[in-house]
């Protein structure tokens, strides 16, 4: 029998940080400059929860505390797979987002939906995802997120 192998995965986790009606969204520094959710791969040996904070940190510059799951994807192809975990957030405290341009982001913000629809997205999953929280759509536990071997109880 022929060797099999794994599929290499990226893991990708969008984070939906909400304040009030607000949401927090960043411009992104690739072509066009378009507007996403705080967002990034999941690094070696990280935990998913601690790569949505230091993503968001990175990105927007608050501290968050990841508080449920939105949706998981998986899109496998030829190349590999993307793994994309969607989950909402709360900041830590009042302080403003970064507005200094640096190799993450050009700058983020709090936003409303009718703002967020009048920026140029990188997709319109962003207005979708913030829609969805803010009319009180389903939100997994986030107690769904186990390390590999924990206890079945």
């Amino acid at each position: 029998m022929a060797a099999r192998h794994g599929i290499p995965t990226a893991t990708i986790v969008p984070a939906v940080v909400r304040r009030g009606d607000r949401f927090l969204v960043v411009q992104e520094v690739i072509p066009g400059n378009p507007w996403y959710l705080p967002a990034g791969r999941a690094e070696l040996g990280e935990s998913l929860v601690a790569a949505v904070q230091r993503e968001v940190w990175e990105e927007a510059g608050v501290q968050v505390t990841v508080e449920g799951i939105l949706r998981i994807e998986h899109t496998p192809s030829a190349e590999g797979a993307r793994l994309r975990v969607f989950v909402t957030a709360r900041v830590d405290d009042d302080r403003p987002p970064k507005s200094t341009p640096d190799g993450h982001t050009l700058q983020a913000k709090w936003a409303t939906l009718d703002e967020i629809a009048a920026l140029p997205l990188r997709s319109g999953e962003v207005l979708d995802a913030c829609r969805h929280v803010l009319h009180g759509g389903f939100v997994h536990p986030l107690s769904l997120w186990l390390r590999g071997g924990a206890p079945w109880a």
